[in-house]
């Protein structure tokens, strides 16, 4: 894989363990339709952009965009459009064979949520799963059969629950991956639309 120039944003997610994890086991073919929900600085859909010319980042976080932008411009890289929005909301019409994204996925208690963008980043509610679950549960309308999700959780936020409700929305998934840490245990999570 090649190797990116990246700068950073105390306001936006860096790079890290879990970033990693989801950029370096991507399962794109040439010519697939990707989005990326969540860029952060947009490091995974440049890997991405290595595998296929049709490449949609979103972020819910103003900053990161900003961010990405910059970062796709130091890597030359042109061929990411860019939507800023929750969720699926910029792109509601479309559809995609292959869907990232490195969900907010730690148990976050009220005193836990810091006052500014970068809680979007990590702030999965308190068990985890507020985002996960919105996620899962709207994820195929905008997956062309065939595709794939590939998603990164913790062991705090319940796989066993996520792998289950993947299932039951029509999907086949896997604990594809997983990086074992002094508290958690970080997981790639791929699902496929039968």
């Amino acid at each position: 894989m090649g190797k990116f120039e990246i700068e950073t944003d105390d306001l936006v997610y860096i790079p890290s363990d879990d970033t990693f994890l989801l950029a370096e086991n991507l399962e794109i073919k040439e010519g697939q339709s990707v989005l990326e929900i969540g860029t952060g600085s947009g490091l995974v859909s440049m890997y991405a952009s290595l595998l296929t010319d049709d490449v949609t980042a979103t972020d819910i976080n103003y900053n990161a965009l900003e961010l990405a932008e910059k970062n796709f411009k130091l890597n030359d890289i042109n061929t990411i459009r860019l939507e800023f929005g929750d969720l699926f909301e910029p792109v509601k019409n479309e559809k995609f064979d292959v869907i990232l994204f490195n969900t907010p996925y730690l148990p976050t208690d009220t005193d836990d949520i810091i006052d500014d963008d970068l809680n979007y980043a990590f702030d999965g509610g308190i068990d985890g799963r507020k985002v996960i679950d919105r996620f899962i549960n709207e994820v195929s309308h905008y997956l062309n059969d065939g595709g794939i999700v590939q998603i990164i959780q913790s062991s705090l936020s319940n796989n066993d629950k996520t792998l289950d409700m993947f299932d039951r929305n029509g999907f086949i998934a896997e604990i594809a991956k997983s990086e074992s840490f002094f508290f958690e245990e970080i997981v790639l999570i791929n699902a496929y639309k039968i």
